[in-house]
């Protein structure tokens, strides 16, 4: 069992982040918030993927006057997603000239390296919070690695310059995160917010730099803690590397939320970095999400692609089925199912999971036998035996959960 660090809770519309609650899942649209029919799409695709926050650039007044508009219809559509306004440079001046996108929104994100600088950084930054005191919205105060303070940058190098044993490059940067973070997160509270509506985050891009910034933040405050690596990358290479940081800081009990920030391949699904975050979290067995497939990887035993198509096709059956079966079957995220290739792991694999096939391999007898809760139920023989696995997966699904 993880032990969880024990921060303070806050509520970001119907979700609870922070204390012993589950760590949440957040994305973020990568559309035109102003294109309201595109915008609206594509929350509603990530909160059907399982995304429990949704994150919406807020850049320009079209943007602003959008948000009010795609609540409303996200409301009508019945997806009751929070979203997370995202505000950089201008933040200070759309949510004072547009209040209705203010309300509309369940939490503020706010750059402390991006909210302006010299005089104007300080009011800039307070006209914000002050507009979350109004609103009694949660502020994320998230720091980026590519977008500090310069003025507070400059400052703790001149400082740490002056030391008689000068910290190296890559822990005054974290140093500098972490006093971003915190001075701003101070700033908050002395203008009034308190510390239930504050969350943080410090972004980096390398993995050992996020995780030795976020053990900083962990053993410096109490604030809840959003996870990320930023600008992870594209396909394998941005869900290795994000795999590899959070691990490590879940493990440690460190975050309540987490996003992992992919950048789709052209004309990519956004909801993949929904399911990658699901699946870090259901692997190292703090959330459950959808039902889990075991399937071996074959080997010459298994010269057939046979097992390797029919394990594809039951994740995506899964996948499809879990909006309707998260509302009428409680628990059925928690199912294991077996899809095993010969007879040298197939039966042992199929009793320990919930449901399980075991397919011939090279040589062996041409039939299946399927496992139910530890016991062989039968044996499927001919050329429909997957077909005849799905239905006896429904069956089960509607017996088993049906009646909780």
């Amino acid at each position: 069992m993880i032990e969880r660090h024990d921060t303070v809770r806050v509520s970001v519309g119907r979700v609870t982040l922070g204390g012993k609650a589950p760590v949440v899942v957040q994305s973020m649209t990568n559309t035109d918030t102003a294109d309201v029919a595109a915008t609206v799409a594509q929350v509603r695709d990530l909160a059907r993927a399982g995304s429990e926050l949704v994150r919406i650039t807020v850049n320009n007044e079209a943007a602003a006057a959008a948000v009010p508009r795609i609540r409303e219809q996200l409301d009508a559509m019945e997806v009751d997603v929070p979203l997370v306004g995202d505000f950089h440079f201008n933040g200070h001046r759309l949510l004072a000239g547009y209040p209705d996108c203010a309300q509309a929104l369940a939490k503020y994100r706010i750059n402390p390296g991006n909210v302006g600088s010299g005089e104007k950084k300080d009011a800039q930054f307070a006209s914000m919070i002050e507009t979350a005191i109004r609103y009694e919205k949660p502020v994320r105060i998230g720091v980026n690695w590519g977008s500090l303070d310069k003025a507070l940058v400059a400052s703790m190098m001149d400082e740490n310059a002056q030391r008689a044993e000068p910290l190296d490059a890559d822990r005054m940067m974290r140093e500098i995160m972490v006093a971003s973070a915190l001075q701003s997160a101070a700033r908050a509270e002395q203008i009034g917010l308190s510390r239930d509506h504050i969350v943080l985050s410090c972004k980096m891009s390398g993995v050992q730099d996020l995780v030795g910034v976020y053990r900083m933040l962990a053993e410096r405050s109490d604030y809840a803690l959003h996870l990320g690596l930023t600008e992870a990358g594209m396909g394998s290479k941005g869900i290795v590397a994000s795999t590899a940081a959070l691990a490590v800081l879940l493990q440690e009990g460190i975050g309540d939320t987490i996003r992992i920030s992919l950048t789709p391949e052209p004309g990519g699904d956004r909801t993949q970095e929904v399911r990658v975050a699901q699946e870090i979290l259901q692997s190292m067995g703090l959330r459950a999400f959808m039902p889990m497939v075991v399937a071996c990887p074959g080997c010459g035993r298994t010269t057939s692609t046979y097992f390797q198509q029919l394990a594809q096709d039951i994740q995506s059956y899964l996948r499809e089925q879990m909006p309707l079966w998260r509302e009428q079957f409680p628990g059925v995220e928690e199912m294991d199912v077996a899809v095993m290739g010969c007879v040298v792991n197939g039966p042992g694999e199929s009793k320990h999971a919930n449901i399980g096939i075991s397919l011939p391999g090279t040589g062996e007898t041409p039939a299946a036998p399927v496992f139910i809760d530890g016991e062989k139920a039968l044996t499927l023989k001919g050329d429909r035996i997957a077909e005849e696995f799905q239905e006896i997966l429904e069956d089960y699904v509607r017996s088993r959960y049906g009646a909780a």
